[in-house]
Formats: structure tokens, sequence, C-alpha cells
């Protein structure tokens, strides 16, 4: 039990690396803050907030397993080396796709909401 609860503290410390030396991933923290309050504001149901967190946890998840592979793409190979250059245009072409699906989501989730109050 006791090793289950440090894989915890492991985790929130890679999360809090994460967001310190991440600009994209402080970004989408408040683009996922921005969107739980427009959530509150709205009055979302259930099915519309798992929709919403789903999408907050995959776009802030991959974002992490992007910066890990870059972090450790520079560790492998600090010069500047084509075939990795690649690993880090996937790693970051990832990013990108989760970024749009929440988008999606969030115009989905959202506009109906926003245009029902006006």
């Amino acid at each position: 039990m006791r090793g289950f609860l440090k894989s915890f503290v492991h985790a929130g410390r890679g999360i809090a690396a994460g967001v310190r030396s991440c600009r994209n991933l402080k970004v989408m923290l408040a683009a996922a803050a921005l969107a739980a309050v427009a959530g509150l504001v709205l009055d979302l149901g259930a099915g519309q907030w798992c929709a919403v967190v789903a999408a907050m946890g995959l776009v802030l998840a991959v974002e992490l397993v992007n910066t890990a592979g870059e972090e450790l793409v520079d560790i492998l190979c600090p010069e500047h080396d084509p075939r990795y250059g690649r690993i880090k245009d996937l790693l970051a072409g990832a990013s990108l796709v989760a970024a749009i699906a929440a988008a999606v989501v969030g115009v989905v989730v959202f506009l109906p909401r926003i245009l029902e109050r006006v």
C-alpha cells in the first residue's frame, strides 16, 4: 500500500515539473480552468461535464507525454538530428490533435448554451 501511495507523490512531482517547464501546459491549464468556470456559469449537465472533463484530461495528459518525450529527445540528442526532429514533430502533432478535439467538444457543448442566453 505504501508503494501505491508513493506513486501518487511521483505523479504529482511529474505534473509539477511539467507545469514549471512547459509554457503550452500552462496555457492548456488556463484554458481548462476557463472551461470549468464556463461550465459552472452555463450550468452544464452531467453528460456535458463528462465530455468537457474528458477533453481537458486528454489534452493535459497528451501535453505531459509530449513534454516528457521532447525532454528525452533533448537528452539523447542535444545536437540537431532530423530523425529526432521528426519524433518531436510527431509528439507535437499528437498534442495538436488532442487540442483540436477538445476545441470541437468545447464548441459542441458551450456554443448552444451561450446562444440560449443571447
